[in-house]
């Protein structure tokens, strides 16, 4: 038995909780709880991230992704809040397997719960899908992996990266430059994968190859380095990543920005930059390849190394191949502003020398 559960409509619309007081992962009970920095995007006690606290939820992740895919091509992937003022959220595909356990007393079940599942597939396709990619990135509720799907939403796709309410960097005059940022990114580069048998990814459809076409058009054809055309003999079909064979029977996935002629293992299926897993499928297209969210921004405009948002700003401090906005070039520890003053950087954390000195000691 299968069931595909789209989240309830009846969810807040209001802003997520800060998450103050939620223990860090990564500390282990050293760290005393969450504590909110008023504008880096750590915690003030531990100095871990905050995808380290694991502050997100269900609500606030399809939240997060419904914002992003509204306002765009994939919006079918969204569902209107009732009265949410027209807000729209992720219409996230849950995949439910009921196995029955014989016994000699009466039959019990054994319920697995994958908290992400490509959407539109057989249970046959979706487990196979499943079995293809490293058991501790499966995301079945209550694992490791279910964490680490999370920890990449927020990893991968920022929240601070699609909507500017979020971000503390920006100065009068620059909402606007972010907004017509993500609008771009949305229009040309924004994608989400399709899991499908080879040769059979848009469905066949002529739509499919429309598509296939309007990537390339105006462009110099690009080589597809090794990977065969949209109609190989069956088969034939390769990875675009690692160049392998691909079994006519099992499933593949395929981005519509990259055309319907070039295919993925679902493991190989990663961004171009941090070579990660691109979770639930989001993926970003540049330069004939795929990209997470993060660095695909980051490939477009500099990130600051003190807030985590993107810089809009043309005058902002550089050193050692990062960059910050300048109200936040300041020591991690004892906040001193270091512009025009010595200052270390210790595994891309800026200290003032006297903190350096210190946490040496």
């Amino acid at each position: 038995l299968q069931l595909r559960c789209p989240v309830p409509f009846q969810m807040s619309v209001s802003q997520p909780p800060s998450g103050r007081g939620v223990p860090c992962l990564r500390c282990r009970g050293t760290c005393a709880g969450f504590e909110p920095h008023s504008w880096r995007k750590i915690c003030r006690s531990c100095k871990c991230s905050q995808e380290d606290h694991a502050l997100s939820s269900d609500v606030e992740d399809d939240r997060k992704i419904g914002r992003l895919l509204s306002d765009s091509k994939y919006a079918t992937l969204t569902v209107r809040v009732k009265g949410g003022d027209g807000v729209r959220i992720y219409k996230r595909n849950r995949m439910i397997i009921t196995n029955p356990i014989v016994s000699r007393k009466d039959p019990t079940f054994d319920t697995i719960t994958y908290e992400w599942a490509p959407p539109g597939l057989t249970q046959k396709l979706a487990m196979q899908y499943m079995e293809l990619i490293p058991k501790e990135m499966q995301p079945v509720a209550g694992t490791d992996g279910a964490y680490y799907r999370r920890r990449q939403l927020m990893r991968q796709l920022p929240l601070h990266d699609q909507d500017p309410s979020q971000c503390r960097g920006l100065a009068e005059g620059e909402m606007k430059l972010m907004e017509d940022f993500v609008k771009k990114y949305k229009a040309e580069a924004l994608g989400v994968g399709e899991v499908a048998l080879p040769g059979q990814g848009g469905g066949g459809k002529e739509e499919g190859k429309a598509q296939e076409k309007s990537v390339a058009a105006g462009k110099p054809p690009e080589s597809t380095n090794g990977a065969l055309e949209s109609t190989p003999a069956a088969g034939h079909y390769r990875c675009e990543a690692c160049k392998q064979a691909v079994p006519g029977d099992c499933p593949v996935v395929y981005a519509d920005r990259a055309g319907y002629g070039r295919q993925w293992h679902p493991a190989c299926f990663v961004c171009c930059r941090c070579s990660q897993p691109l979770v639930d499928l989001i993926y970003f297209w540049k330069s004939g390849a795929a990209w997470c969210g993060r660095h695909y921004c980051e490939s477009l405009r500099p990130r600051c190394a003190g807030c985590d948002e993107i810089i809009f700003s043309e005058d902002y401090q550089q050193a050692e191949g990062l960059a910050w906005h300048k109200k936040h070039f300041a020591c991690l520890e004892c906040e001193t502003l270091l512009t025009g003053k010595p200052f270390a950087l210790d595994d891309s954390s800026l200290l003032c020398t006297t903190c350096s000195k210190s946490k040496r000691l």
